[in-house]
């Protein structure tokens, strides 16, 4: 009776080479099984028709960051509705500029590290990069985030000046924020706020201190990495030139 193997024994015989990188192809997503990408080297097969990619090119298989556009309504972190569920290969942007190939693996033990309010829109980092994390919690005070937000109204200079002072947020001093109008009329006024680090209702208690209601907040920049012409619910892959 013929029994079925593990797909990395397969492939090991088809190439030839070594159970290792024939595990390394896999997981690479480099063979497929009746059509089907498989990139779980355990996977068994018996009479399964299994080919590996002429192009196949054995590669270390690191660990990446996402780029989201968050919509509202949803959660930054591990909420009623997570921003995370939006990872998925349908939503992947058609521009992405970084010629990764798209990996499950890439989708796994992805850590959003750019608290958002769940209200807000605009970009969120996901990331499998100890760097990354670093760079954004631990050292989160000196990125700078960059935000438009749309207050009811137009916006008197002495609140201006207010909103440009050294805020206390939750009893905790922050540094000061730059503010600049944006845009104006009787109904909007636009606001550009840049701020280090990223603290959720930051923005809004310095708002309601100046006596101005939000209507909409949109991140655009993290750090040196903008959001640009991103869609709303479609992610991309933070390029290997980009540096927070």
């Amino acid at each position: 009776m013929i029994e079925a193997v593990r797909l990395a024994r397969r492939v090991a015989e088809l190439v030839p080479c070594s159970r290792r990188e024939a595990e390394q192809y896999i997981e690479g997503g480099w063979v497929r099984v009746d059509g089907v990408v498989v990139e779980t080297p355990q996977h068994r097969v018996l009479g399964e028709s299994v080919e590996v990619d002429p192009k196949a090119r054995l590669a270390p298989l690191l660990p990446v960051t996402l780029l989201l556009h968050k919509p509202a309504r949803y959660d930054w972190d591990a909420g009623s509705r997570p921003a995370g569920q939006l990872l998925q290969s349908a939503s992947h942007w058609a521009a992405d500029r970084s010629g990764n190939r798209l990996l499950s693996r890439h989708f796994r033990e992805q850590v959003c590290v750019t608290p958002l309010e769940t209200a807000a829109t605009g970009l969120l980092v996901f990331t499998q990069e100890f760097s990354v994390r670093r760079k954004l919690l631990e050292d989160a005070a000196l990125v700078e985030h960059e935000t438009i937000v749309e207050v009811r109204g137009a916006v008197a200079a002495s609140a201006l000046e207010r909103l440009n002072r050294s805020p206390v947020v939750d009893g905790r001093a922050m540094l000061a924020a730059k503010v600049s109008v944006t845009s104006q009329s009787e109904a909007v006024t636009g606001l550009r706020i840049a701020v280090k680090g990223s603290y959720p209702g930051r923005i809004a208690q310095m708002c309601d201190a100046a006596g101005l209601t939000i209507v909409a907040m949109r991140r655009i920049r993290v750090g040196r990495v903008p959001l640009a012409g991103l869609p709303p619910g479609q992610w991309r892959y933070l390029l290997a030139s980009e540096r927070f």
